[in-house]
């Protein structure tokens, strides 16, 4: 791996969509209809962590966009070969420790999805926070250390303007993942921790099955986990713990507990994924979505157009569970650094790449196996 001591720039940036001549009027938008679809979709697709959240951030926005066609203003559209009823789409997935404790900025959650609109199916692959990833033209670096590099960067270097910072370093994580994994990836949602809380808590928690005892106090950060083995209702910061733990303390007058992994800790959150999506489900109605639409508040930032999350809706609203191709990476920890398992990243990439295919995965022919280089 290069040892550069600056981080690339992108070479260059996606040519933006054209605009769209004002709309016919309809019969009036159903915007609870809609937020609804947007909520269930969201929670099933992406991750449970980009969940609801970048929503959040549309929600003023969709009365702003309403009265920019009355006024026939042009509203930036997709074209019809970029649309997600058509193509198959990627995104990156963070959750972001943004603790004022701390002042950590570490991507805990990565992950990285693909959807086929053809066979409505989807394959999600997580990231040990610890990976060595070992990209060509970057500066090393923990996985979950990439992000905050970028915003560093972008500040010190490229002197950019605090509020373009966090889009600088979005645009360049995708950028670095779409590197890694050999495909093209689209769009990237970042949540921080308190908005993944203040879900969970709107949904009036989520039952999961611990899988060990977990107990970890850090006065510093306020964290506070206390878990015992079994199934159990968790409300947010019990299920914020729940994927977050590592390991116990030894000093803090209590029994410690057994300290777990990072593959174990990717296991918790696909599992909380799916108690999430099973919650929403067992959800009447709108019952929620006005709680889980404030839970959001400016907990969440993505590059997704307004415009696209409506594609998204038609397509993928209704995607079954089992359609969802779960692959958490795994590897061997030498400190500092998880180095991957060549055959498990293998068989992710392959996973990624089938669903971009566009015949799904049926389609997916020996011609098509070389993954092709990522979009620059």
């Amino acid at each position: 791996m290069s040892q550069n001591t600056s981080l690339p720039s992108r070479s260059s940036r996606r040519t933006p969509a054209p605009k769209a001549p004002k709309k016919k009027s309809g019969g009036g938008f159903r915007w609870g209809r809609f937020i609804f679809i947007v909520l269930s979709l969201v929670i099933v697709l992406l991750a449970g962590y980009a969940a609801f959240l970048y929503f959040g951030s549309y929600k003023p926005n969709l009365a702003k966009i309403a009265k920019q066609e009355e006024d026939g203003k042009p509203v930036v559209s997709i074209p019809k070969e970029e649309r997600a009823q058509v193509k198959p789409i990627s995104l990156v997935l963070l959750g972001l420790d943004t603790r004022s404790e701390t002042g950590s900025m570490n991507t805990d959650v990565m992950m990285v999805a693909t959807f086929n609109p053809l066979t409505k199916t989807a394959t999600v692959v997580s990231i040990p926070r610890d990976s060595d990833l070992n990209v060509d033209g970057y500066k090393r670096h923990k996985a979950n250390g990439y992000y905050a590099a970028f915003y560093m960067y972008g500040k010190n270097t490229e002197k950019l303007e605090k509020e373009k910072l966090s889009a600088y370093a979005k645009d360049e994580t995708k950028l670095l993942l779409s590197r890694f994994f050999d495909i093209p990836v689209d769009y990237t949602a970042v949540i921080d921790f308190q908005g993944f809380v203040d879900v969970v808590d709107a949904l009036g928690g989520i039952t999961v099955n611990v899988d060990q005892n977990m107990r970890y106090v850090d006065s510093v950060d306020k964290t506070d986990i206390n878990l015992t083995k079994g199934e159990q209702k968790l409300d947010g910061e019990q299920a914020l713990g729940f994927v977050r733990y590592r390991q116990s303390n030894t000093n803090k007058g209590f029994k410690p507990t057994a300290q777990s992994s990072d593959f174990q800790r990717n296991e918790r959150q696909n599992q909380v994924l799916g108690a999430i999506a099973d919650r929403m489900k067992s959800l009447g109605g709108l019952t929620k979505a006005d709680d889980l639409l404030d839970a959001v508040g400016n907990n969440l930032r993505t590059d997704i157009p307004a415009a696209q999350i409506e594609n998204i809706i038609a397509t993928y609203f209704g995607i079954s569970r089992s359609n969802i191709r779960f692959i958490p990476l795994t590897g061997t920890w030498r400190s500092p650094y998880v180095y991957l398992d060549e055959s498990r990243l293998a068989e992710a990439k392959r996973a990624l790449m089938e669903e971009l295919d566009q015949g799904g995965r049926a389609g997916f022919t020996k011609a098509s196996e070389s993954p092709g280089k990522a979009e620059e």
